[in-house]
């Protein structure tokens, strides 16, 4: 037999031979603890207090590990809450408020004192991995900046007497508009009448290894440019190539208006000679409800802005200008501050309300129940909008074959097979995947054609494999493909799940023996 008559066969073999058992999630929770974790990328919540009936320590604490929350960033330093976090392995950075400036940065015996009463009496039972000093200093209160690097620096000395200078890194967080001409990104520049602040301070986190902290909020980019910045390149939303922002200096493609913000911040150090401090994102988010002026601040918005975020980090994909580096963030925040003066949306951008019930439910699939407020744990996957019928077909061709998604129910004569379109019957079959893998990193992908929702797509007799709706009865897979308006039935193997593994097992042995058989043929040649 010649090859050429073989490689169908070959063909046919190789591609399930191919089709391996999904690996294990990637578990957010469960990124080691040890000296070298946050070398992974990870994502904080900031923790404010402006709230009315604001949980007790303990309860609090309770609920960061209920929510499986590794880092959390604190504005100043509470006593029982550093009790409370002891032995949790709850990663913290502790806050410096700006009223406290005055007295750090003027006397090294009262940054002493600061370290001795917050950082070494909790040390290291309190996993305290960094002290941010101040808050947006440069621009809310200019007149304070003169003692900033002073005081940052009488910090850092008190922790090399307490040697804890290697395990807590010292930074100050700042406001974006520090950042002058940031975007393009590689125009970027320090506002220049803050240099003489920047530059040294900037020589101090690069000869201690510590961040540049910096608050990022796509949100105001977008609600300061409207008309300018499309709203699904705050919202990470997928974007066609034609509407991904390009940097006509470098040519870099950006998908999202955060990446575009590090990378500027990456431009403006290299600017003054910096080019190895890392970025930190200490803090970003989106509201969720706002005044008239205000319409973007919507629940929907901060649910896509939010899950998408965590996402992106848990991706590890980096800038376009450093694919290398991933920046850690912290979203901002943890709980609605009902407490804040208006505008609305300034008391809005919780995750949670005051009492722990969730402002809206982040659709975040694989991050080990990070964050999960999705209390009802109802997520489903569907076909994304403005998709080619092509691409999507392809997905559900692979969906309903070697995804061996349940696709019985979108054949004619189905339940849902109407509406007979290849959007919805991918959206059921992507749907089916999702479910049958656990809900894994990964499996509402499908080359980014899918996304996760918390909206149960099922309509009238139509029920998806994610609704609660679903009986408990035994699932079935079924190993076929469907094309989409096809007036004939195609012909199922069904099998029950509890035998699937068996069969898999089966199947990969029948096939390495095939596989072995065909190719032995093929190289054999009669003498």
């Amino acid at each position: 037999m010649a090859i050429s008559e073989l490689a169908p066969l070959l063909f046919f073999t190789l591609v399930f031979l191919s089709i391996a058992e999904p690996g294990e999630p990637s578990v957010f929770a469960d990124i080691k603890q040890g000296q070298d974790a946050d070398k992974e990328p990870y994502v904080g919540v900031n923790i404010g207090t402006d709230v009315s009936h604001l949980l007790s320590p303990t309860n609090l604490v309770s609920f960061l590990q209920v929510q499986k929350i590794t880092h959390v960033r604190v504005y100043d330093a509470d006593p029982d809450l550093l009790k409370a976090l002891a032995k949790t392995k709850i990663r913290v950075i502790l806050g410096v408020p700006n009223n406290q400036l005055l007295a750090i940065g003027s006397s090294n015996a009262t940054a002493a004192s600061w370290v001795g009463r917050n950082v070494v009496a909790y040390y290291p039972e309190t996993s305290i991995i960094g002290i941010a000093v101040g808050d947006e200093v440069l621009t809310t209160v200019p007149s304070s900046a003169p003692l900033l690097v002073p005081a940052i620096e009488s910090l850092y000395s008190a922790l090399v007497a307490a040697n804890l200078h290697t395990q807590i890194k010292v930074s100050t967080p700042h406001a974006a508009s520090v950042i002058l001409d940031s975007f393009p990104p590689s125009q970027a520049f320090f506002n220049q009448s803050m240099v003489s602040v920047m530059l040294p301070l900037l020589q101090f986190l690069s000869r201690t290894g510590s961040p540049l902290m910096m608050n990022l909020y796509p949100y105001y980019v977008f609600m300061q440019n409207k008309g300018v910045v499309p709203l699904d390149n705050a919202l990470f939303k997928p974007l066609t190539p034609s509407k991904e922002m390009v940097d006509p200096n470098t040519l870099l493609h950006y998908t999202n208006v955060l990446d575009a913000m590090i990378d500027a911040a990456y431009v403006s150090m290299k600017n003054l000679n910096v080019t190895d401090v890392v970025v930190l994102v200490s803090e970003t988010g989106w509201p969720s409800k706002g005044d008239s002026k205000e319409p973007y601040a919507t629940v929907d918005n901060a649910d896509t802005y939010n899950s998408n975020l965590i996402k992106h980090v848990l991706d590890k994909s980096g800038t376009p200008l450093h694919p290398e580096l991933t920046s850690s963030v912290y979203i901002y925040e943890l709980f609605d501050e009902d407490l804040r003066s208006p505008p609305i949306s300034e008391a809005n951008w919780g995750l949670f309300y005051g009492n722990s019930t969730a402002v809206y439910l982040l659709h975040v699939s694989g991050s080990g129940g990070f964050l999960a407020n999705d209390t009802t744990n109802q997520t489903y996957c569907i076909a994304t909008d403005n998709v080619d019928s092509k691409t999507l077909q392809a997905a559900l061709d692979w969906a309903c074959g070697p995804g061996q998604a349940n696709c019985s129910e979108i054949q004619p004569g189905e339940d849902c097979y109407q509406p007979n379109n290849v959007k919805n019957h991918a959206s059921y079959a992507f749907d089916s995947y999702y479910q049958k893998e656990g809900k894994a990193a990964g499996s509402c992908d499908f080359k980014g054609v899918a996304m996760i929702t918390t909206t149960d797509p099922s309509h009238g007799t139509c029920i998806f494999p994610g609704s609660k709706k679903v009986s408990n009865k035994t699932r079935q897979v079924v190993n076929s493909t469907v094309s989409s308006g096809a007036a004939e039935s195609s012909r199922f193997f069904v099998f029950s799940s509890n035998r699937r593994r068996a069969i898999d097992k089966a199947l990969g042995s029948v096939f390495s023996v095939l596989f072995s058989f065909l190719l032995a043929i093929a190289l054999w040649t009669p003498s």
